[in-house]
């Protein structure tokens, strides 16, 4: 059994949250519930209490939840956000690979997110809520991103990813150290999460960092070569929205 417990304030959320645990997630055990901050603290600091995973409320009658996390660190077990749409807060948990589910809960989101837990093994909670404060915090400073791998949990300066490659469900990511790491999410994850850096899906399979394409060749189908030689297609239907934004930034560059 999967120990869990739950910090809520909202009765029928709370109430929700459980009958659906018990109906979709039978590995679940709930052995403990809070509805505050204050609360929550008093929980997690009794010795006898030892969950592998906490389903967080961000938002508490007497803060955030982020004030309890700061209390009880160093932190040993899993954590699941469970929250109404917050921008910031999604975005942040998608950069350091925390789970999040959104209100109102979609028991298959539920199913996914309880899935992803490691109790107690391989976690690396602590690294990941760094990563999630970074970029919570101060979203315009953010340099660093968690990726869930197969083999593990890597954190790793945005700026190092040179591209990315898809392979049915998986992808492969590239770095500037010459590493590979392949993970578990599709290539269209990372696409709408890394455009804001500077990143561009090029092909159904190809996701570069435009900071290492080196040259365009427009013979031969069109195709990228890349800082470090690897060549990359760019597709017949992405062609010419590319070939606009490369002049945009063309632009730019020469202060148009």
């Amino acid at each position: 059994m999967i120990k869990a417990i739950i910090i809520e304030d909202e009765i029928n959320g709370l109430n929700n949250l459980k009958n659906l645990l018990a109906e979709h997630c039978e590995e679940i055990e709930i052995i403990g519930t809070a509805g505050s901050v204050e609360e929550g603290v008093d929980l997690l600091v009794d010795q006898a209490v030892k969950p592998d995973v906490a389903f967080l409320d961000i938002n508490l009658p007497d803060g955030q939840v982020f004030q309890l996390l700061n209390q009880i660190r160093p932190i040993d077990f899993d954590i699941i956000f469970v929250t109404a749409y917050e921008d910031y807060a999604v975005k942040a948990c998608q950069y350091s690979s925390i789970g999040f589910i959104l209100k109102p809960i979609d028991p298959d989101a539920l199913v996914d997110a309880v899935a992803r837990i490691r109790p107690r093994r391989d976690s690396q909670t602590e690294k990941r809520l760094d990563v999630f404060n970074a970029y919570y915090n101060n979203p315009n400073a953010f340099t660093k991103m968690s990726i869930s791998a197969l083999d593990g949990i890597y954190f790793v300066n945005i700026k190092d990813i040179v591209r990315f490659e898809a392979e049915d469900n998986y992808t492969h990511i590239y770095l500037t150290s010459g590493d590979r790491i392949t993970a578990s999410k599709t290539i269209k994850s990372y696409e709408d999460l890394l455009a804001p850096f500077n990143f561009y899906r090029v092909h159904k399979r190809h996701v570069i960092n435009l900071n290492y394409m080196r040259k365009f060749v427009k013979g031969d189908g069109g195709y990228l070569i890349m800082d470090d030689g690897i060549k990359i297609e760019v597709s017949r239907r992405r062609r010419p929205a590319f070939m606009v934004f490369m002049e945009q930034m063309r632009q730019m560059q020469e202060g148009w």
